[in-house]
C-alpha cells in the first residue's frame, strides 16, 4: 500500500489528520476557542499564563493559533519546544532569538537577557512573548529564572509575556509553597479537556473536508469507538482515524465501519 493509493481509494486530495495545517484550518472546538481567546488576552496584558492538558490535547496548537495573527511590528514570539536546557539555556535561547550572541558567563548572560528585553519594550516598542512547551519538565531553578525575567521596574510591569504549556502535573506543582511568588503572578489558568462525542465526529469530518472528502466516510459506530478509545484527545483521534482508514482500505471497503475502527484500536493500543 502507498499513500497515493490510499488517497485515490477514498477520493482524497491529501493525507488527512496531519499536523501540517494552517492555524486558520484548525478545528475550533469549544475549549480550543476559549483557550485561544484567553491566550490572546494574556498576550495583550503581557501576563503569565498556564495552559494544561493531557498529551495530545492541543495545547501547542492553541498557542500557535493565539499568536498566529500578531502584528510582527508589535510582538516578538519566542518558542522553546524543549525546556531540558537548564536555567542558562532559557537565557541563551532568548538572547539568540532576539538577535544577539549569548555571553559565556552566566551573570553577564542574565544581564544581557534583561537588557535585550528592555530594548525590545522601550526602544522598539515590541512585546516579547515566550512560549515554553512541556513546561511540566521545568526545574525549580528554571521556574524561578522565568519569574525573575517577568519582573521589571520593582515589579511594576513586565517586559515579557510568558505562556507555560504542560501536562496537568504543572498546575499541581505550581501550587507548592516554594513557587508562591510565581503562582501569585499567574494571570491565566486554563485546562484543555478532550472533545465531546459530537465534537469528535465534527473533528473527523473537518479533517476529511480539508483532504477533499465532503461526504461521510466514518460510520457512527466507528466514530463512537474512536471517541471512546481516544477520550476525545485530538492527537489520539488522528492516530486512530488514520489506522482505521488503512484497515478499511486493506479490506477494500468504501467507508470506515466499526470493525475497521476496532482493528485500528487493536493496532494502536497493542503492547
Amino acid at each position: 500500500m502507498t499513500v497515493d493509493k490510499l488517497r485515490a481509494h477514498y477520493g482524497l486530495t491529501r493525507t488527512p489528520f496531519s499536523r501540517g495545517i494552517a492555524p486558520s484550518q484548525i478545528f475550533a472546538a469549544r475549549t480550543h476557542k476559549e483557550a485561544v481567546a484567553r491566550l490572546k488576552w494574556l498576550v495583550d496584558e503581557t501576563a503569565i499564563g498556564v495552559v494544561t492538558g493531557e498529551v495530545g490535547a492541543g495545547k501547542t496548537i492553541a498557542a500557535r493559533a493565539a499568536v498566529a495573527g500578531l502584528d510582527a511590528s508589535r510582538f516578538t514570539v519566542v518558542y522553546l519546544s524543549n525546556p531540558m536546557v537548564g536555567a542558562r539555556g532559557i537565557h541563551h535561547h532568548l538572547v539568540t532569538a532576539l538577535g544577539d550572541i549569548p555571553k559565556f558567563h552566566r551573570p553577564a548572560l542574565i544581564a544581557q537577557t534583561a537588557d535585550l528585553l528592555a530594548a525590545e519594550t522601550e526602544e522598539r516598542r515590541k512585546t516579547v512573548v515566550l512560549i515554553v512547551d512541556e513546561a511540566h519538565l521545568l526545574s525549580s531553578e528554571q521556574l524561578e529564572q522565568l519569574r525573575l525575567l517577568t519582573n521589571t521596574d520593582m515589579d511594576s510591569r513586565s517586559s515579557l509575556g510568558l505562556i507555560l504549556l504542560g501536562q496537568p502535573t504543572l498546575r499541581r506543582r505550581l501550587k507548592q509553597g516554594h513557587f508562591a511568588a510565581l503562582d501569585q503572578r499567574i494571570g491565566l489558568r486554563f485546562h484543555l479537556d478532550g472533545l465531546t462525542l459530537d465534537e469528535t465526529a465534527a473533528y473527523i469530518a473537518h479533517h476529511l473536508t480539508l483532504a477533499g472528502r465532503s461526504d461521510p466516510l466514518f460510520s457512527d459506530d466507528a466514530t463512537a469507538l474512536i471517541h471512546q478509545t481516544s477520550r476525545g484527545i485530538p492527537r489520539a483521534i488522528n492516530n486512530l482515524a488514520v489506522q482505521a482508514l488503512i484497515a478499511a482500505y486493506a479490506d477494500d471497503k468504501g467507508i470506515v465501519d466499526e470493525s475497521s475502527a476496532r482493528a485500528a484500536v487493536t493496532e494502536v493500543t497493542a503492547d
